[in-house]
């Protein structure tokens, strides 16, 4: 160990390495590179599948749900990083790598079996158990086991390659839209997604069969045991006044991060999807698709076996184009029929017209279920939507052939928009990773609070900006890899500064704290996104984007707490 502080600081950090050195790092690396991919599979598979096992559903409530699974995954994630933590300490690194891998894969793979709501996000709690306390582990491992001088730039490269399981991700996601656009599966591509997150168990063979405990780790338990400090005590963490002011100013900064990242960043891909789904129905829209659809609901009511049909083929009302945005009244008018047909009442115009007349009440209709805010029509609404289903030619049209056609239209919408969300998640990441990297690099001349201040100065500016920006398809290819350098760049930080704030015997427990008791606080980020978009920012035309933009002020957080942290550059890791 002593020999790694008096190696030339002029030799590169990589010939410093043994095989056995590359080895530890290429396994810690790629356990964590694996967890990552099991976080984006979530993020891309997480609206698709929230969709389908809701059933019918608004918006507003898949979003609630959206951010309900995430809020949960984020407090699994917390929770699994400071048990596996300790456990780390206690019984060893390298086993508990072999659970956390089990556990975060396994568990991914059970998601893609959910049948419902609640055991889908059970699922994601335990996965979240796995994904939190793996990166504790691997960390504590590389900073234990590799030479000194190689520590910062080996960190970095751990986690710069952690954006290599999320660009993983989004090839995956673009793969599946492909299948799914050529027709060879079926429009639940996220059972696929999550099915492919099982793979990363195999990685548990190598590190059961060839992983070592760092022999620090091993001297710092035999201290322990011959009656002096215990490894992985909380009591020492928080009662020892230096570790605690070390964990509570690590907590704050994971907190601004995983806050930024976890409560703005992952809606971007939410952002981009809405912008596509918007651009894609805007063509159909120029293809007569309205035209064709207020058709389709003449048919419904003037033809006796349409609603079963209908309801048969999977069609929502949602499916339907209006001649605009705000046009819905095709929707609705479908949503009234399915409703009725529900009810076992008269399918018939005068029905469906005397249900738009009523207030929204939330019986569990189709109608109930299509909009929450929906306000009795006015006498202009009712006479628009009579003259809608009336005035329709369907004297030459075919109830199979419209079913037929909306559902390619939809399963076409559904893969383009899965798609640009895929190759938005991939530019992202592809950005992360020379942000994460740029981190090592700047962090070694200016020291690490100064480079911490600066790359949080920069996420909240370019996060802001791009919520606030992007439009089209052109600035998806720019924004999104800035986004990403942006806000994964202090990620590098985490993984470098956080091992070098405690001791051996607590410091898979100090990482793991301070990066996980940091998802405590930001599990009500995805809240706050949702609570600003849906009622503090109601009433403007966009509120994701205001929403987004407003949240970057929690980057500032990260800036403020860094007059009580200690400055780690050049130093020896604290025993």
């Amino acid at each position: 160990m002593s020999d790694a502080n008096a190696t030339p600081s002029r030799e590169k950090w990589y010939r410093l390495l043994t095989g056995y050195h590359w080895f530890v790092l290429i396994v810690c690396t790629a356990g964590w590179a694996f967890d990552t991919f099991d976080q984006q599979l979530f993020n891309l598979a997480r609206q698709p599948a929230i969709r389908d096992l809701l059933g019918t559903a608004t918006p507003d409530v898949v979003n609630f749900y959206g951010g309900l699974a995430t809020a949960v995954m984020l407090v699994g994630w917390a929770t699994g990083g400071i048990v596996f933590g300790i456990m780390g300490d206690k019984i060893g690194r390298a086993k508990t790598m072999v659970l956390t891998v089990a556990c975060y894969s396994l568990f991914t793979g059970l998601s893609a079996l959910s049948f419902g709501l609640w055991d889908f996000l059970i699922y994601r709690f335990i996965a979240g158990l796995g994904i939190g306390g793996q990166f504790g582990l691997g960390t504590a491992i590389v900073a234990e086991t590799l030479p000194d001088r190689a520590r910062p730039h080996a960190l970095g490269f751990l986690q710069a390659f952690s954006a290599v399981g999320n660009i993983s991700a989004g090839l995956v996601g673009i793969l599946f839209s492909q299948l799914l656009l050529a027709g060879y599966i079926s429009s639940q591509t996220w059972r696929w997604m999550f099915g492919v997150g099982i793979l990363p168990a195999v990685l548990i063979v190598f590190i059961m069969l060839w992983l070592k405990e760092p022999e620090r780790w091993k001297q710092a338990v035999a201290e322990g045991k011959a009656g002096k400090q215990k490894a992985g005590s909380l009591v020492e963490l928080f009662g020892d006044p230096r570790w605690r002011v070390r964990a509570i100013v690590g907590i704050i900064l994971a907190a601004a991060g995983v806050i930024g990242l976890w409560g703005i960043g992952v809606f971007g891909v939410d952002l981009v999807q809405s912008i596509f789904r918007a651009n894609i129905t805007q063509e159909y829209r120029k293809q007569k698709a309205p035209e064709q659809d207020q058709v389709f609901v003449a048919l419904v009511f003037k033809t006796p076996e349409a609603p079963q049909k209908v309801s048969e083929a999977g069609i929502s009302p949602r499916d339907l184009i209006g001649k605009s945005p705000e046009d819905r009244d095709a929707q609705y008018l479908l949503a009234a029929a399915l409703t009725l047909a529900a009810r076992g009442e008269p399918v018939t115009v005068e029905n469906a017209l005397r249900l738009l007349d009523q207030p929204w009440t939330d019986d569990g209709s189709v109608l109930a279920k299509l909009d929450r805010k929906r306000q009795p029509q006015t006498a202009e609404d009712r006479e628009r939507r009579r003259l809608f289903v009336m005035e329709a030619d369907v004297s030459d049209a075919s109830l199979a052939d419209h079913i037929a056609r909306i559902q390619e239209r939809t399963k076409n919408i559904g893969g383009y928009v899965q798609r640009w969300g895929s190759i938005q998640l991939l530019l992202f990441n592809i950005g992360a990773f020379f942000g994460i990297y740029a981190f090592s690099m700047v962090t070694d001349k200016l020291g690490r609070k100064w480079t911490f201040a600066l790359f949080f100065l920069f996420a909240m500016v370019v996060t802001a900006f791009v919520f606030l920006t992007m439009r089209r398809w052109t600035d998806v290819l720019w924004m999104a890899p800035l986004m990403g350098f942006a806000q994964l760049s202090v990620f590098g930080g985490y993984a470098i500064y956080f091992p070098e704030l405690f001791p051996t015997r607590l410091r898979s427990t100090g990482t793991s704290m301070c990066y996980n008791i940091g998802r405590y606080v930001s599990a009500f980020g995805p809240f706050l996104q949702g609570y600003l978009s849906g009622v503090v920012f109601a009433n403007f035309a966009e509120p994701m984007r205001v929403a987004g933009a407003t949240m970057c002020l929690f980057f500032l957080l990260g800036i403020l707490v860094l007059p009580l942290a200690p400055e780690t550059k050049d130093q020896p890791l604290p025993e």
